[in-house]
């Protein structure tokens, strides 16, 4: 077990995957000072399951994913930072929030790679990007339909499970995947059902006009 510094979020940190923060709070200032003199400098990024990010309190998920401080900028009362998904781990016991969330962990094995399941991939690639296609119809996303993805299967798993246009509970089971093939199917299913759940909420096109002409297809 090791003691990990935490950083409850509202999103979901998938390993080989960045994050930008802007930190303000007096807490992860506090933790950034004491991990800044450590190398690697690193904390640990877990879902809060209820209350709110700001002032503690708030309940967490019982997986996160390692952190590593990769760059720093000091702003007006605020200091930001990149940092870069690493290895995921499991929250044995929290030990509090004073002076700021640290937990016992234990870290997760890594998903073995077998060269058997690259169409399993080119199957989960396809639909992600089909989905996000559809979802960039209904609102503005983080990532686009052709984002580039690492050439490393793994890589390429792991960001297209942090790239697909998921919930944070789906996220969730994403990251706790004990197997490569499981992450995959597990990634496939969930996308196809958000898929359907957009088809679902399509518009119908009203084609009032009687003029013979057959509605389009959506876009995907």
């Amino acid at each position: 077990m090791t003691e990990l510094p935490m950083f409850p979020l509202g999103t979901v940190l998938f390993p080989h995957m960045p994050l930008a923060l802007r930190v303000f709070e007096e807490r992860y200032i506090v933790m950034l000072s004491h991990i800044l003199g450590q190398e690697p400098s690193e904390f640990g990024v877990v879902l809060i399951e209820r209350g709110q990010e700001v002032g503690g309190g708030e309940q967490r998920f019982g997986f996160a994913t390692v952190a590593e401080v990769v760059q720093l900028e000091a702003g007006e009362g605020f200091i930001g930072l990149v940092a870069q998904g690493g290895r995921r781990v499991e929250v044995l016991e929290w030990q509090g929030d004073d002076p700021y969330p640290r937990a016992e962990i234990r870290e997760l094995d890594d998903l073995e790679w077998s060269d058997d399941l690259l169409p399993l991939l080119a199957q989960a690639e396809h639909e992600v990007r089909r989905t996000l296609a559809l979802a960039s119809e209904f609102a503005d996303l983080p990532w686009s339909s052709t984002v580039e993805i690492s050439q490393d299967p793994v890589e390429a798993a792991w960001q297209l499970a942090a790239i697909s246009p998921l919930g944070p509970l789906d996220q969730v089971s994403l990251l706790r995947a004990t197997s490569m093939k499981q992450l995959l199917l597990l990634l496939f299913k969930l996308t196809v059902d958000a898929s359907e759940t957009l088809g679902d909420a399509w518009p119908a096109d009203d084609d009032d006009d009687d003029d013979g002409d057959e509605p389009g297809p959506m876009t995907n």
